[in-house]
């Protein structure tokens, strides 16, 4: 059983660069994440493929021109796009022996590539329950293609801060809570499960007053694998986590999928992150 380490933290190099660091760290499980463009990274990490386990999540691989994924979006452009983006990921798991790939819950307004990881200037929003059909339909679209490539699709839960509820006295986002997240994940095909970011999850819970907990109990027979980090509660800052930290009780440990999705790595703290993991659920990176 294994544990995979994000390249998010790598957001300013190619992830051909990125997993480089991370075989000098010494980890043989990567989940591929951002990064910058680059045309050869495909090619060059397919040659390490025999070595090295791979899984893909969200915004990657990163197209040449950015644009902010949204699988829940109503502007054609941006929604052609964010389906050409998956259907590519999808291809590209097969391309590197990859069996998962994951990705963020849609949004209700489409968002600036500068916006992200800030506070998101107030749009004018979709309206929640057409959106939240539509995403279920392309959803149920690209597991039909994720099936025919034996790849497991993961919908990660977002995360609501205090600052962007209050820029629009509303909650922007799909699937930051447990009953919304409950409700879409029933209607998923059964390739396509919930992956739940605990980071996610408790600015979320903090934000809307709701115990975290609830999301374990309530969505357990519907989650696939884990994004593991920490915060202070009020914004996602992909901090270290402990072995005291809050989350651990709630896991199932006989699922496959873990991502450490902690940044601003160095060995010394890849090393102390995997002796945790090891102690917390019998898994090395």
């Amino acid at each position: 059983m294994t544990a995979y380490i994000s390249t998010g933290g790598f957001n300013r190099i190619p992830a051909y660069k990125s997993v480089r660091k991370l075989i000098n760290y010494g980890a043989k499980n990567i989940e591929l994440s951002g990064g910058i463009y680059c045309s050869e990274n495909l090619k060059k990490l397919k040659s390490q493929k025999q070595k090295i386990n791979f899984q893909i999540h969200n915004y990657f691989p990163p197209p040449k021109i950015p644009f902010v994924f949204n699988l829940a979006s109503q502007n054609p452009l941006i929604a052609a796009r964010s389906l050409k983006h998956v259907e590519t990921a999808i291809r590209n798991c097969k391309e590197i022996g990859s069996d998962y790939y994951s990705f963020h819950a849609g949004f209700l307004c489409d968002i600036e590539i500068d916006e992200l990881g800030k506070v998101v200037k107030k749009k004018k929003l979709f309206d929640r329950r057409k959106s939240i059909n539509i995403f279920i339909k392309r959803i149920s679209k690209l597991a039909a293609l994720a099936k025919k490539n034996k790849v497991t699709l993961l919908v990660e839960n977002n995360v609501l801060s205090k600052k962007n509820l209050k820029e629009f006295n509303a909650n922007p986002f799909l699937m930051c809570e447990p009953i919304e997240s409950c409700k879409i994940a029933k209607r998923f095909p059964p390739n396509v499960k919930l992956l739940v970011d605990v980071a996610h999850l408790k600015v979320s819970a903090k934000t809307l007053n709701f115990d975290p907990k609830i999301m374990f109990q309530k969505c357990n027979k519907y989650i696939g694998g884990y994004h593991l980090s920490d915060n202070d509660g009020k914004s996602d800052t992909n901090k270290p986590f402990f072995d005291n930290a809050w989350f651990w009780k709630y896991l199932n440990k006989n699922l496959n999928y873990f991502s450490v999705e902690v940044y601003n790595l160095n060995k010394k703290k890849f090393l102390d992150l995997q002796k945790v993991v090891f102690k917390k659920l019998n898994k090395s990176f």
